[in-house]
């Protein structure tokens, strides 16, 4: 290990008052990972590694393997998290990630695909998150570009994804009953553990006073951080600046997500999209249903824009720091032995 690494270990400090020492345990092998976390983007990798309680040195990848692993540990569970190479999305290389993560890491139990998404606006805000969540006949998430075309231009999907593990929709349940009774998630705590710990992180991973929330209706509702009381604001223009709002949480939705090989970015193809499913989509992304059937895993996206014609990257920073926060919640509830217990992904 070198100088530089021991020192970065020695200054970063974890929720729990801990050393996050990088190079500590030394002693771990491939064998000792349990969870897998895959990232689209460079920013949803910072977040997930900003997220980390304790920092783990490298383990040498198998030559056919050429997938940079970063190693840690968070809320006692032994973590890997890779990214995609840059420049590629879609169901097709994060399918093919999924399998080399499994394969050099023989243990892990399940995944985690946390980032960014487009929400649906009359269900969810900016900064919000979505966690993937089976609802009447669909399992969480499901791949909408995946079917075939029909007389009269209609497209019928065809096909379904597997459903999060049962552990997972298990410690799901928990933490929405948790959510409810003391009306606050972890998330901000976590996120200003994360400035703490990383005081020369982007400031566009934390609350930024400048962003914009376009607004899809004529009322926009915020919560403030001290109070928790719900203010009614008008709305008379397309774009709420939030500097004029107090501080809100971000809520946390459970439900469906779609997901395809297409950057959606108009309004009415969305709600299209929406409406063909019931009307029960939180979110859409590009990578989840590339993973979900061989890589049993849970989908966690930021909100960073709305689908539509105004989508822009300047929520992306903190939306990915949102949901890797969120994920780091999830794994709060679950259990160390019984994660261990569950069956690995490169047995099934």
């Amino acid at each position: 290990m070198s100088k530089r690494q021991r020192e970065d270990g020695a200054e970063h400090e974890s929720l729990n008052g801990k050393k996050a020492r990088v190079g500590q345990p030394a002693d771990l092998n491939h064998n000792d990972y349990t969870i897998g976390w895959i990232c689209a983007l460079p920013k949803e990798q910072t977040a997930a590694i900003a997220m980390l309680d304790e920092r783990h040195p490298d383990l040498q990848s198998p030559v056919n393997d050429d997938s940079i692993y970063i190693l840690g540990s968070m809320e006692g569970h032994n973590i890997v998290i890779t990214c995609l190479p840059k420049g590629r999305c879609g169901t097709n290389p994060a399918a093919t990630i999924a399998t080399r993560m499994v394969s050099t890491f023989p243990s892990i139990k399940f995944g985690l695909v946390v980032g960014i998404g487009g929400g649906i606006p009359s269900k969810v805000r900016l900064g919000d998150v979505v966690v993937s969540a089976p609802i009447d006949q669909y399992p969480g998430v499901v791949q909408w570009d995946f079917g075939k075309a029909e007389d009269g231009g209609n497209f019928r999907r065809t096909g379904s994804l597997n459903s999060p593990p049962n552990a997972l929709l298990i410690a799901l349940a928990k933490l929405e009953s948790d959510h409810e009774l003391y009306g606050e998630t972890k998330i901000p705590g976590f996120l200003d553990d994360m400035k703490r710990k990383w005081p020369k992180l982007n400031p566009k991973y934390f609350w930024n006073s400048f962003l914009k929330d376009p607004s899809r209706t004529p009322d926009a509702f915020s919560r403030d951080r001290v109070s928790g009381e719900i203010e009614q604001v008008e709305n008379a223009a397309t774009t709420v600046a939030l500097n004029e709002l107090p501080m809100r949480y971000p809520d946390v939705h459970y439900g469906l997500i779609a997901s395809g090989n297409q950057v959606i970015k108009d309004a009415v193809a969305r709600d299209r999209l929406d409406e063909n499913l019931g009307g029960n989509v939180l979110c859409v992304e590009m990578e989840a249903a590339g993973i979900m059937n061989d890589f049993p895993c849970l989908v966690i996206r930021g909100i960073c824009d709305y689908a539509d014609s105004n989508k822009n990257k300047d929520w992306q920073e903190y939306a990915a720091a949102v949901a890797a926060a969120c994920a780091k919640e999830v794994l709060s509830v679950l259990q160390v032995k019984a994660v261990e217990h569950m069956d690995s992904v490169k047995g099934t």
